[in-house]
């Protein structure tokens, strides 16, 4: 075997995949087969292994050859040494001396490249340290990060090999089943974590020889490959079966799973929706199977075994399209199949792209037996080691990530959505009703028309006459609501001139600390909803007892309360400015109070709706009320008189009208909305029952996009990054908002792009439906759970960073609060609402000292305390 004719062949192979496409470039340009080396013996199951500048494999059985992979002008390296067929190879992690350790049957050995490339040079033959001989089967090798110690996989054990004494530190086991794959802990550097085909994990301390964690049983097949990622501090492993986990390596996470993905059914799904939104893009050689293929599975390969992974570096590619996410934050992974590479974004969860060996009719290898992966940095590129499964030919692939991205990147938006703003309100556009005159402003007493110049005089020439009673109210009181009204909202002076207003500092830190708890109701009707005024200083829940509660935020003292409901309470809004308060229940009517007066200021109820609403909220800095009502989004502009008439009491003053209405695609009934109020902005976001999300522009008055099959189950909230009065953000920021599902955790989507750009999953969601929120700095993101916990989840991490204690029962809904921050020097309060015995709304604080805590559990006792 000559390196010049490998050469020439793979140059030959190189010119061979020029294929034009529709994109302007050449499917070449995705994938080169840079050498195809055909073995005297077949190795479809062995352990390959890639490097930074090289990649190594066994050749004729017990040979082990290295490639450069920069150089390919340099020697083909042959190291001949063992006596029967080598089954694993893998480099060490330091570069001076760069290492390479080989295993089979007899013996174990360890080489270092640039000694052996000097013997050559010499004419001598180089040698190795044989560290071990006559231990078994090698399945599997991996050096330390410090290239001290190795750990073998040799049958149900795990081996320690000491590189310098060349002796057996300790001798790990536990598994039922052949060990199949090791790694080392990189940030600690005592843990190495093991994979068998008894089908579970284990994480040992190699230091003392003890076990820390088992995992239960994964799957019903082996587990094949392993991957410790160090940025995200996350532990990857698959199965034979094409069955890919995620689980967290924090501390006190527990080892939890954070992802579990099907990769049969990712690839499905990507192929389907590829095809979908834009057909014919590439020629019939290079185009994804369709989703009536994969069915079949005559042609195309269905079972995707993970054989290895690796990381994928994609700081030219997929950031460039992100725009807004970091490249730490949008890491990927190269997936190797016996199909082909798939690329899967750690962020999403999703496949980013899909080589399939079989897409490209001249590579040589069409089904891979064994795969080895490595993101190079120089050139961008990654390399890519084969072995065939049927056959002895062993294939080195150079892959382009960007132009992979490139040629299978969904179709652009001709303009890109944005919350903010760019044109000017249309003559036609149903918000230039607000525009002329604004319908939010409570109308004025009007002075009657005088019917005579001369004033009436009064009939009895005294100061004061005693009036007859007919328009007073009766002496003897019949019948008083309890209310709990309290000095008619009003705030002394004293309060108002000590409340500074002043922007918060962005990097404050989350809640942690329960500070206090108040009890709203007695058994078990549920609180349904909580928000924050946008001052941040009273807080409305909506409760299952038909009631509107309205707290001071700090929650002492009595609440107000808002009754009129004929059913449970599932949403309010506060308005811009704070003075009314929005309520929706499950009776179908939408209710607008007066936050000052405590009293009922306007009602939309069947007359208006004969369909019940399911959402609402002030809209256009409160000039619109914006609500769905069946399959439709309204448009509602109202008039609010708060005026008293001691004749006509009874006739209500106030009206809504709806303005537009806008039908979703495919008239499926709306489960949630979204808007911003705080600033002018054109965009709706609903979702339908059909798993659908779709954007609303009404300064044209029609849809503006739609995303289909958004979650596995249709969506129950909307929750946009608006932001806060007392922080600043970046105007990219606002184009981030979030979903959730049930039993489908939260997606981050941006109205920039269309597409899921972050995953939150790990809080336990299964049967009821857990609110979201965004902090006001727009850095983390909250959410219920049914485990009675709150969790807080960082934008740039899909695993939580804070688990939140204190409920005795699932927690609803969340809230940040906009101003504690800095009324509260720096710290950041946090609700959470639970249903269940013994309700409770819970303060959280994020401080270190000594937090008071504070519960209240009977109306008894709150009517007591105030």
């Amino acid at each position: 075997m000559k390196c010049e004719a490998e050469q020439s062949q793979g140059l030959q192979m190189e010119e061979q995949q020029d294929i034009a496409s529709t994109d302007g470039g050449y499917v070449g340009d995705i994938v080169i087969e840079k050498f195809l080396i055909e073995s005297k013996k077949s190795t479809p199951h062995v352990q390959l292994a890639c490097s930074m500048q090289h990649s190594a494999f066994p050749l004729h059985g017990n040979e082990l050859c290295v490639w450069n992979t920069e150089d390919p002008s340099q020697q083909l390296l042959a190291l001949r040494g063992h006596h029967q067929p080598i089954s694993a190879v893998t480099f060490g992690n330091t570069a001076t001396p760069l290492l390479i350790c080989s295993a089979s049957p007899d013996r174990v050995i360890m080489w270092s490249l640039d000694e052996c490339r000097e013997k050559i040079l010499e004419g001598l033959i180089p040698r190795g340290t044989v560290l071990g001989t006559l231990l078994g089967t090698v399945l599997y090798l991996r050096f330390s990060p410090d290239d001290r110690i190795i750990a073998m996989c040799a049958g149900n054990k795990i081996l320690m090999l000491d590189t310098e004494s060349r002796s057996t530190l300790v001798e790990l086991e536990g598994h039922q089943g052949p060990v199949t794959a090791a790694e080392f802990c990189t940030w600690r550097a005592h843990v190495v974590i093991s994979v068998s085909e008894d089908r579970s994990f284990k994480v040992w301390d190699h230091r003392n020889g003890s076990l820390i964690y088992n995992s239960p049983v994964l799957a019903a097949s082996p587990l094949l490959s392993l991957l410790v990622i160090e940025g995200s501090k996350q532990l990857v492993t698959g199965c034979a079966e094409g069955q890919l986990w995620v689980f967290s390596l924090v501390d006190k996470h527990h080892y939890r799973c954070v992802t579990h993905a099907d990769l049969r059914k990712k690839r499905e799904r990507f192929s389907t929706r590829r095809l979908e939104s834009n057909p014919g893009s590439l020629p019939e050689e290079s185009r994804l199977p369709s989703a009536r293929e994969l069915a079949k599975g005559d042609d195309v390969e269905v079972t995707l075994p993970v054989l290895g992974l690796a990381h994928c570096d994609l700081s030219l590619g997929l950031a460039s399209e992100c725009g807004l996410l970091s490249p730490e934050n949008t890491s990927c992974l190269w997936i190797g199949s016996s199909a082909g590479l798939l690329m899967f974004n750690l962020a999403n969860f999703e496949l980013e792209a899909v080589l399939h060996y079989r897409d490209f009719r001249n590579l040589s290898i069409q089904i891979a037996g064994s795969c080895a992966m490595m993101s190079k940095t120089s050139d961008g590129k990654a390399f890519c080691v084969l072995t065939a499964m049927f056959g002895n030919g062993i294939a080195g692939l150079k892959v382009d990530p960007t132009a992979l991205l490139r040629c299978q990147q969904h179709p652009t938006l001709g303009t890109p959505l944005s919350v903010l703003p760019s044109s000017r309100v249309l003559p036609t556009s149903p918000l230039h009703f607000g525009v002329v005159e604004s319908s939010a402003q409570p109308a004025r007493h009007r002075q009657p028309a005088a019917r005579s110049v001369v004033r009436d005089q009064p009939l009895v020439f005294h100061s004061k006459v005693r009036s007859s009673g007919y328009t007073s109210a009766p002496h003897a009181t019949m019948f008083s609501p309890k209310t709990n009204i309290k000095n008619d909202c009003k705030r002394s002076s004293e309060c108002k001139n000590s409340y500074k207003w002043k922007e918060s500092p962005v990097q404050n830190s989350p809640p942690t600390r329960l500070s206090r708890r108040l009890a709203v109701a007695e058994g078990r009707a549920a609180v349904r909803c909580i928000q924050f005024s946008g001052d941040g200083r009273r807080l409305a829940c909506g409760s299952a007892n038909h009631l509107a509660l309205v707290f001071d935020a700090d929650l002492t003292g009595t609440p107000t309360v808002f009754p009129g409901h004929d059913g449970a309470v599932n949403t309010v809004c506060w308005s811009h400015d704070g003075r009314w308060l929005l309520s929706v229940s499950q009776d179908g009517t939408l209710r607008v109070w007066s936050a000052r007066r405590m009293e009922l200021a306007l009602c939309l109820g069947k007359d208006l709706l004969p369909k019940p609403v399911q959402s609402a909220q002030f809209y256009y800095i409160d000039t619109f009320i914006l609500l769905s009502s069946g399959p439709e989004v309204q448009l509602f502009t109202y008039h609010i008189d708060t005026c008293k008439d001691e004749i006509r009491r009874y006739k209500p003053k106030s009206r809504g009208r709806a303005v537009v209405r806008l039908p979703m695609t495919g008239a499926v009934e709306v489960t949630s909305l979204s808007a911003v109020n705080d600033f002018y902005s054109y965009l709706v976001l609903t979702a339908g029952r059909n798993r659908t999300l779709e954007a609303f522009d009404l300064n044209v008055g029609r849809s503006a996009a739609v995303i289909t099959e958004a979650h596995s189950r249709p969506v129950h909230q909307i929750c946009q990054n608006k932001g806060s009065s007392f922080m600043t953000q970046p105007s990219q920021l606002y184009n981030l908002f979030a979903t959730t599902a049930v039993a489908d955790g939260i997606r981050l989507w941006d109205l920039r792009t269309l597409r899921c750009e972050r995953r939150f999953e790990g809080h336990l969601n299964r049967c009821y439906p857990c609110g979201i929120a965004f902090s006001p700095c727009g850095r983390y993101v909250a959410c219920g759970a049914e485990d009675r916990h709150a969790y807080v989840y960082e934008m740039g991490s899909s695993t939580f960073c804070h688990r939140l204690s204190g409920h005795t029962d699932t927690v609803t809904g969340v809230a940040f609060s906009p101003s504690a921050s800095q009324e509260m020097g720096g710290e950041w309060p946090f609700m959470t609402n639970r249903e269940g015995k013994g309700l409770a709304v819970e303060f959280f604080m994020a401080s270190a000292h000594q937090c008071q805590r504070k519960t209240i559990k009977t109306k008894a006792q709150l009517e007591k305390n105030t």
